[in-house]
């Protein structure tokens, strides 16, 4: 009895398997974990504010190394060790905060030229350029910000004449979510064909200006709660280190209430700066095509 049931469980499986063979399973992607989307957003940023040699890991190795000098600076000076470590701790995060300052205002100078890009581009499809040349006069004629990336367009396609692939290494360069989807607007209307191009430009640089338009307004009504958001965060911090540059002030929070303290009053600043910044949160473009 027992080897009937054996050999009709290994039947059974058998079956199964060839079974299962018949039928073509969807390959799914895996999903990037929230460490390699944040490496990937700080690349993004290096290459927004012209650091693309820069290897995104460097970013917080200099924010580790920062903390601990400024740490053991205090600690050096007042021979307190809490309010030295939560300094040090909240210090780590200023490089990364001064990079995605600068990459902010680098794409918001990015979202007021591209309109002027696109009307280029526009312009010289008209005038009888193809689009890879519409695309290389951009590095002669176009605006300031974007003529390098241009420029090393133009290079790639002299020497390899991959449209494609050259689109790809550009929308590396750019590392801007306007730039990919005009990017990407460029591939389809090159793969399919069509005579509509020119109204597609027109409609996609209205569009931009329109977006760019509200978008001004919109940062420059909430400016003043975002600055009062950012200086309610970190005047209790600044105090902190001024504080602890005097040995006798440092060590009054150098105790089990000192550090319940800072850590309660960290707590709070900081559910405090993420209410207000989710109260003027504007819709944000991400890069979806990379």
């Amino acid at each position: 009895m027992t080897d009937g049931a054996f050999l009709g469980l290994i039947t059974g499986l058998g079956l199964l398997a060839i079974w299962w063979s018949m039928w073509e399973q969807e390959e799914t992607a895996p999903r990037r974990g929230r460490i390699a989307r944040w490496m990937d957003d700080l690349r993004d940023d290096l290459i927004k504010v012209g650091l693309d040699t820069v290897p995104p890991a460097a970013v917080p190795a200099l924010s580790a190394g920062l903390g601990l000098v400024v740490a053991a600076v205090l600690w050096a000076v007042s021979s307190a060790v809490v309010p030295s470590f939560a300094i040090g701790l909240v210090t780590t995060a200023l490089p990364v905060l001064v990079l995605r300052s600068a990459a902010k205002r680098r794409t918001t100078a990015m979202r007021e030229v591209w309109p002027e890009a696109v009307d280029h581009i526009n312009s010289a499809i008209r005038a009888g350029l193809s689009l890879p040349e519409a695309l290389v006069q951009l590095s002669r004629k176009g605006p300031e910000e974007l003529r390098p990336a241009f420029t090393e367009f133009a290079l790639d396609y002299q020497a390899s004449g991959d449209f494609a692939a050259c689109l790809d290494r550009l929308k590396i360069r750019l590392a801007d979510p306007v730039g990919d989807r005009i990017v990407e607007a460029l591939r389809i209307t090159r793969d399919v064909g069509g005579t509509d191009l020119g109204a597609l430009l027109r409609t996609l640089s209205a569009f931009l200006r329109e977006d760019s338009r509200t978008r001004a307004e919109l940062e420059a009504r909430q400016s003043w709660t975002v600055n009062a958001a950012r200086l309610a965060l970190a005047a209790p911090w600044i105090v902190l280190a001024l504080m602890s540059t005097r040995p006798e002030a440092a060590q009054a929070y150098d105790s089990a209430a000192g550090i319940l303290m800072i850590i309660v009053g960290g707590a709070l600043s900081l559910v405090a700066y993420r209410v207000m910044l989710l109260i003027a949160q504007l819709p944000q473009d991400e890069r979806v095509l990379r």
